[in-house]
């Protein structure tokens, strides 16, 4: 009995209409084993008839047949729907250059805390996409924020919501930093990275984190956190060595000035840098240029100068 008639002029009759339901319901491997057993009943001309109706290719249908009539072995993997290894390649390896191009194109284009391995790019998914696309690799913005992730990168918000208009040469400044400081590191040479991390008030206030405590006992501090009911502030003070990934932190009690700044390079040098490297020929400070390192400040300048490095010579970038 005729029911219906399907797009492109197929005539579908009242038991293709509710088996095609069926059909709906299965999954990838279910459904092509499902379709060959039709094609089976109904013999000569099944597979084009059963094609042109459900939309599923006659090379799928043809091997699904091989398989039920035991040409071909039965997936029986618990939760499986294709062979292992079987559907499209990723893309890395279909074309093995496209990450290292990501790599290069985004390494180009990065900025970040000094301070921390992470990294984010100015540059968004679409638009490395579209540059790829333009060196014959056909790539989508989804695939590019995986291989981004699998390459360390992460996406994230700016931490600040206001800091004034943008410098006219930002981002010629942060390339120069990178190729100078690739230069330093492969010469062997040291390059730290230089800041002033969160003022904290010494005393009975509360901090974020956790303690092992007897049930019930917690550690009891001030209610509210006036600097008067405390002994001071700490100014943690940090030095950071980016090629070996190690820092010192001095930590001040009363003002975070030049001299201070400057004596916590002073210490870095004395309690780690020196026993690395024994005899560098100059020294790259990577700094903020505000507040205690301050590009304009002339103690500090001062300061670099009158420490004892051996023969280094001190440069400090400003950015």
């Amino acid at each position: 009995m005729v029911s219906t008639t399907r797009a492109g002029g197929t005539r579908l009759t009242s038991d293709e209409r509710r088996w095609l339901r069926v059909l709906s319901t299965l999954n990838e491997a279910q459904a092509r084993w499902f379709v060959a057993d039709k094609a089976l009943d109904l013999g000569r001309g099944g597979t084009s008839h059963l094609s042109q109706i459900t939309g599923m290719s006659r090379t799928t249908i043809t091997k699904a047949i091989g398989e039920l009539c035991g040409r071909g072995a039965l997936i029986t993997a618990m939760g499986r729907i294709r062979h292992e290894g079987a559907g499209r390649k990723r893309i890395e390896e279909s074309d093995p250059e496209v990450k290292n191009l990501i790599g290069g194109i985004v390494q180009e284009t990065t900025a970040g805390d000094p301070m921390s391995l992470l990294r984010w790019t100015s540059k968004s998914t679409r638009t490395i996409a579209e540059e790829l696309a333009r060196h014959g690799h056909r790539i989508d913005a989804v695939t590019v924020g995986r291989c981004l992730t699998e390459l360390g990168y992460s996406l994230q918000a700016n931490a600040k919501a206001k800091e004034g208009p943008q410098h006219a040469e930002r981002d010629a400044q942060f390339r120069y930093i990178n190729r100078l400081v690739k230069a330093y590191i492969k010469a062997g040479d040291p390059v730290i990275s230089v800041d002033t991390k969160k003022k904290e008030l010494v005393g009975e206030f509360r901090n974020g984190g956790r303690t092992w405590r007897p049930q019930g006992e917690p550690v009891k501090v001030n209610v509210h956190d006036f600097p008067h009911l405390g002994r001071g502030k700490a100014i943690p003070y940090g030095a950071y060595d980016i090629a070996r990934n190690r820092a010192v932190v001095n930590v001040g009690i009363s003002h975070d000035t030049a001299e201070f700044a400057v004596e916590s390079i002073r210490r870095w040098w004395r309690l780690d840098g020196r026993r690395i490297y024994r005899d560098p020929s100059k020294l790259l400070i990577c700094a903020d240029s505000g507040g205690s390192n301050g590009h304009k400040l002339r103690v500090w300048k001062l300061g670099l100068q009158s420490v004892d490095f051996r023969t280094f010579r001190v440069t400090s970038p400003a950015v």
